[in-house]
């Protein structure tokens, strides 16, 4: 490579990680990032569900590709937008890193529950309407309070007494070693509580005419997590409303079914933001697009519009 690729990240600790990660896997010699801050970073005293529009933590990436300031974007995926930007294509999703959610939780709050082990009336904080609604499913005597900040900022606040318990990303948690002591972390299984579709991985981005650069970011491409982390927000993208909907999803090979080794199993769920109503289904196919479609029809034909 005779010119360094510029990659464009956020700069907090998290997607700083991000970056570097992509980086090393290029070569740091061959790289340098690019740091931009976006809306989401900005704008840090609003719940997410009440914030407009779509992409608050990509968009300004985005048209930093675009007006060619970068030459590659690592994004959350789980933060990009389903919806294709003109000029702009993903060239590759490394191997994913864990999907679950996690707990955090004072101590003295730890009760054995099928389930979600902390006691009920407990104070939770967290700002995504999926999780919010998640734990209100299971416990409708949960208190949820919306928190903001990145993952040092959150737990902070648990520290500070502000609330018994919040939730992250183990993805999150792992990538920067987040010190937890002190805390009981409890990892939530996807039969209970379904992450955000493409939790736990990494879209990078380029422009669509630049296939040079395209050529190299494809190679840090994982096939398996391509096309599970497709199938998820596939389903995401068939039933619509982005981030403001309490949806979860997850997607995995069917591993049972040695005669069909590649048929992918999607589960999903959507839950009224009071946890009142879920809704739960699961679909299978070999084709991630045809699956999240699949998966999205069988959950409105039961009256999930509603919840948009």
């Amino acid at each position: 490579m005779s010119k360094k690729i510029r990659i464009g990240t956020r700069g907090s600790e998290l997607a700083l990680w991000q970056a570097k990660y992509a980086a090393k896997l290029l070569g740091e010699d061959n790289t340098e990032l690019v740091i931009i801050k976006t809306e989401g970073d900005k704008i840090q005293n609003v719940s997410f569900n009440k914030m407009e529009g779509k992409g608050f933590f990509t968009k300004e990436l985005e048209e930093a590709l675009l007006n060619k300031k970068i030459d590659a974007a690592v994004h959350s995926l789980k933060d990009l937008p389903t919806d294709e930007v003109s000029g702009l294509r993903l060239a590759a999703i490394p191997e994913r890193g864990d999907h679950h959610d996690v707990i955090i939780m004072r101590k003295n709050l730890f009760i054995e529950r099928n389930g979600i082990n902390i006691k009920k009336g407990s104070i939770i904080g967290t700002s995504s309407a999926r999780r919010m609604a998640q734990l209100k499913s299971f416990d409708s005597t949960f208190i949820i309070e919306a928190i903001r900040g990145n993952v040092n900022t959150r737990l902070r606040k648990l520290k500070e007494n502000t609330f018994d318990a919040i939730i992250m990303a183990k993805a999150a948690i792992d990538r920067i070693n987040l010190n937890t002591e002190g805390f009981i972390t409890q990892i939530l299984n996807e039969d209970i509580f379904l992450p955000a579709p493409a939790q736990g991985a990494l879209g990078i981005q380029v422009r669509s005419d630049d296939e040079h650069i395209y050529n190299i970011i494809r190679k840090l491409n994982h096939t398996k997590t391509e096309t599970l982390v497709t199938a998820e927000r596939s389903f995401l993208k068939h039933f619509g409303g982005g981030c403001h909907v309490p949806l979860g999803a997850y997607a995995n090979y069917d591993e049972k079914d040695e005669k069909n080794v590649e048929n992918i199993i999607l589960k999903g769920v959507i839950a009224s933001p009071d946890g009142s109503a879920v809704i739960k289904e699961s679909a299978t196919g070999k084709d991630p697009e045809s699956v999240g479609a699949e998966l999205s029809i069988k959950i409105k034909s039961q009256g999930a519009e509603k919840y948009l």
